[in-house]
């Protein structure tokens, strides 16, 4: 029996608990994000999403 998996930690003065990262993973985030090629509309944008945009919920 392998004991590569996650385990639960307590995380002292915490009343969560975390787990440990999966075995083959990191904790930290990607960070490989390119955003000079992200369109600024999506490609299957419709007649009523610019007002939609615009317009706020009464809520708020």
């Amino acid at each position: 029996m392998s004991d590569e998996r996650q385990h639960v930690v307590r995380v002292a003065g915490s009343r969560r608990a975390r787990l440990t990262p999966a075995p083959g993973t990191t904790g930290e985030p990607e960070t490989t994000t390119d955003f000079a090629n992200v369109e600024a509309e999506p490609a299957g944008s419709g007649p009523n999403d610019e007002r939609m945009r615009r317009e706020v919920p009464p809520h708020y």
